[in-house]
């Protein structure tokens, strides 16, 4: 058997005493652990990994694919047209003015939840009676389907029997077309600000995770409470907002409410919309279910996902010098 020898201080002439070197199955066994940490390891992100790739990126290649072809999901005489379908997005006036409808409702839409959940967030935030019940209260219409909360809407707003009208009525006003133009836009506003117990929730964590030490002093330096939210709580903040804003644009570009809130609410409503709440959206669904464009529309979204990669990462490029993170994100561990 080897040894490794070791040197010993003490009396001068003695010889060093000798220890085993590492033995062959310890080693074996070290590996053994290694490679079984490193198994669980893929064995629990296998679930993750497989529906990641069975369900995005397939999906996503798939759609790539009918990007360049004419098929409409039935025939089988499609054929390769390359960049045909792009050249026809870019030429497509509908196809602007769509998107120039989804830019609009995106920037109207995202600052006002954002505003709303966070002023329901500060509202909750104070040590008031029955404050878990109000949060909760709060809070409960963003969990309610996209579905029902749409079928809810266009309830609520019909011009024959909603609720809406009725109070109208009531008042000796006319019915008004909700769900028809120009009014059919603020249904859909009013939609997005109905669900804003999702931001008041977010928004209300990261006001309790503002150092109230900052708040005692600022109140003792005589900072008035709008001062004190405006250059203490807002700048801590900020790395929730950008969250909010990013999560929002994203939502807001991708919604199908206005689908809901069609008077017909089918397949074939879309082509009926309003044109106030045409959205890009609404385009895409026009051209795949409508008119069983599958190859053109598959072309619509893929635009679509490079224009959300590019307001993200401008929206991450303008903002980097107003977040406030407690940590660098970039500083080195």
């Amino acid at each position: 058997m080897t040894v490794e020898q070791i040197p010993v201080t003490g009396r001068p002439g003695r010889r060093p005493a000798a220890r085993p070197a590492r033995t062959a199955p310890a080693e074996r066994r070290r590996i053994s652990m290694t490679g079984r940490r490193h198994r669980a390891f893929y064995l629990f992100t296998a679930p993750w990994t497989i529906g990641f790739l069975l369900l995005t990126v397939v999906p996503m290649a798939y759609a790539l694919w009918l990007s360049f072809t004419t098929y409409d999901g039935i025939s089988p005489n499609w054929r390769y047209v390359g960049l045909g379908n792009y050249g026809e997005l870019f030429s497509d006036p509908q196809t602007w003015k769509s998107l120039g409808r989804t830019g609009l409702f995106a920037i109207t839409s995202v600052p006002l939840s954002i505003i709303a959940g966070l002023g329901l967030a500060v509202l909750v935030n104070r040590p008031i009676k029955a404050r878990g019940l109000f949060r909760t209260l709060l809070y409960l219409p963003a969990v309610v389907p996209p579905v029902g909360a749409g079928l809810t809407f266009k309830a609520l707003f019909d011009q024959n029997s909603g609720a809406a009208n009725g109070v109208l009525t009531l008042f000796g006003f006319d019915a008004l077309g909700w769900l028809a133009d120009p009014y059919a836009r603020y249904v859909l506003l009013m939609s997005v600000l109905w669900a804003a117990g999702n931001v008041m929730i977010i928004s209300l964590a990261g006001l309790q995770d503002v150092p109230r030490e900052l708040h005692e002093a600022a109140r003792i330096d005589g900072a008035s409470a709008w001062r004190t939210f405006r250059s203490i709580t807002v700048p801590l903040l900020s790395p929730v907002l950008l969250f909010q804003t990013v999560t929002g644009v994203i939502a807001s570009v991708q919604t199908i409410m206005p689908l809901l809130l069609t008077p017909d609410g089918t397949t074939a409503g879309v082509t009926a919309l309003p044109q106030s709440n045409y959205l890009y959206m609404m385009h895409v669904f026009s051209q795949y279910f409508a008119l069983g464009r599958y190859g053109y529309a598959s072309a619509l979204l893929w635009v679509l996902f490079v224009l959300i990669l590019i307001a993200t990462g401008l929206i991450f490029r303008f903002t980097s010098g107003v977040v406030f993170y407690n940590v660098d994100p970039e500083a080195k561990k």
